[in-house]
């Protein structure tokens, strides 16, 4: 009967609206994973402005401006954690629940999410959703054409990658709650509060978001290390990738099984860690205002603590802006780097930097391929990676540039900010709580452009790949 009336045209409209939606939203997912992605995170962008503009997201029960609406929304979906109003005071119970799901979101990746949702509904997963799934965790899918399956994580190993990413999120988590709990407890802080902590603390820690919720930030904290200890615990698992955690989780009793991406992120991330912390203790040893008035141990283990967090970190047990200016440059080199792929941080990952230093050595010894242990990279990776660092800091000059025409700030000050947004860091010199509306809105632009990834965001906007069947003359310009 319903058939027949459709077939003479007696639909309702709200049906066939619906329907519509729904068929371009499956044929958009289909097609364009980036495109879907870039979609869901708008979406979600602007919900979250509209929750947060609400009275009762705030504590006194008034209207969040649009622009420190729209700047948390961003700062949250994108799992940032700069902000233009202050975070432990300005929300209420319900505004803070939003920031809390909405980093949760934000940091496992929408497209994850959505197929660990779906896996949970239906307990099965399809092709389609696999795609989707793969192309969140490994950005070289969002190419038309045929993906080298020897990765970190393999078109049909997507189904146990989510289950590793929703155990492993609720796990570090919890884990990292539980170790903050007594700390906020010996700080002096009543029992609600210290659960309450403990868990937005985890939070903010593994999706390397960075929020603080209590009005003292960590100065309670700041010689706490067992605290800051458990800070960096959930940073650099929530920075070092899913598949890098599901390969370990998987082979850890076997090394040697773990593909070239995971001993690439592992290695990488390890020497960025170690050279950050040295670079600290020597450029900032002898300034009173940071570690000049530490000893020893308390200088080394500050420098590691910074050198994890401007990874994509966002915490701070100093002020940044009484940093060097050496310590800052240094600074914006790692939260440039960011963290691994497929993971919580941001930047243009530890991958692409190896990728680049592995074509320098390569070229530096005259050979034609990359490789890295025992293993031969394509050059279409390599082109990848100079697209990523190219769109990267062009997006960072440009956000650069109109920032110092809105605030008449200094370079090595707007630098930082920009790049600390666009490497979805978190970490300020101060500037981002005292910017003009339209600083307010590049600022928000330039994390958007950091958190949904330079490539997907060039794919999306690519209409497609077409093959070109001809080839042109070729010839050498002049490079170096």
């Amino acid at each position: 009967m319903q058939r027949s009336l459709a077939s003479r045209g007696f639909v309702t409209p709200s049906r066939s609206t619906l329907g519509r939606i729904r068929d371009g939203i499956d044929f958009l997912a289909r097609q364009s994973p980036a495109r879907f992605a870039i979609l869901i995170f708008t979406a979600l962008i602007l919900l979250w402005t509209l929750m947060l503009s609400l009275p009762i997201a705030a504590h006194d029960r008034s209207m969040t401006p649009l622009a420190d609406a729209l700047f948390t929304a961003v700062s949250v979906i994108c799992v940032t954690g700069l902000s233009t109003v202050d975070m432990a005071t300005h929300w209420s119970a319900f505004g803070n629940a939003l920031i809390y799901i909405g980093v949760n979101i934000g940091g496992i990746g929408v497209l994850t999410l959505a197929s660990i949702l779906g896996l949970v509904v239906s307990r099965r997963i399809s092709l389609r959703t696999r795609l989707m799934a793969a192309s969140d965790s490994n950005p070289s899918r969002i190419h038309v054409g045929p993906v080298n399956e020897g990765q970190a994580v393999r078109l049909g190993e997507v189904g146990s990658l989510l289950a590793t990413v929703a155990i492993s999120a609720l796990a570090i988590e919890a884990i990292t709650a539980l170790v903050l709990f007594p700390r906020v407890l010996a700080a002096g802080y009543d029992v609600l509060h210290a659960i309450w902590y403990s868990l937005y603390y985890s939070a903010m820690a593994f999706t390397n978001t960075g929020f603080l919720p209590n009005p003292e930030g960590l100065t309670p904290f700041e010689h706490d290390y067992v605290f800051l200890a458990g800070l960096m615990f959930g940073v650099v698992l929530g920075a070092i990738g899913f598949p890098v955690i599901y390969a370990v989780v998987r082979l850890w009793r076997s090394p040697r099984k773990w593909t070239v991406h995971v001993k690439i992120t592992l290695f990488t991330f390890a020497v960025l860690l170690v050279a950050g912390a040295a670079a600290f203790i020597w450029l900032e040893y002898d300034n009173p205002k940071t570690f000049g008035g530490l000893n020893a141990f308390d200088t080394v283990f500050q420098s590691f603590f910074m050198s994890v967090m401007t990874r994509s970190g966002g915490f701070s047990t100093i002020d940044i802006s009484d940093l060097h200016g050496s310590s800052l440059l240094v600074a914006d080199m790692l939260m440039f780097i960011g963290g691994g792929s497929a993971s919580t941080a941001g930047g243009i990952k530890v991958t692409t930097l190896a990728v680049l230093f592995l074509a320098a050595f390569a070229e530096a010894r005259g050979r034609d391929a990359m490789e890295a242990f025992g293993r031969r990279i394509p050059r279409d990776i390599l082109r990848l990676a100079v697209s990523v660092v190219l769109w990267g800091a062009t997006t960072v000059a440009v956000s650069s540039i109109l920032l110092l025409h809105i605030t008449k700030a200094s370079l090595d000050i707007v630098l930082f900010d920009v790049i600390s947004a666009f490497a979805t860091c978190g970490l300020s010199t101060g500037l981002t709580q005292d910017l003009p509306t339209a600083g307010v809105y590049v600022l928000s632009a330039t994390m958007f452009m950091g958190r949904v990834g330079t490539v997907t965001l060039a794919a999306a906007l690519a209409a497609s790949q077409s093959r070109q069947l001809f080839k042109r003359p070729e010839e050498r310009p002049i490079v170096g």
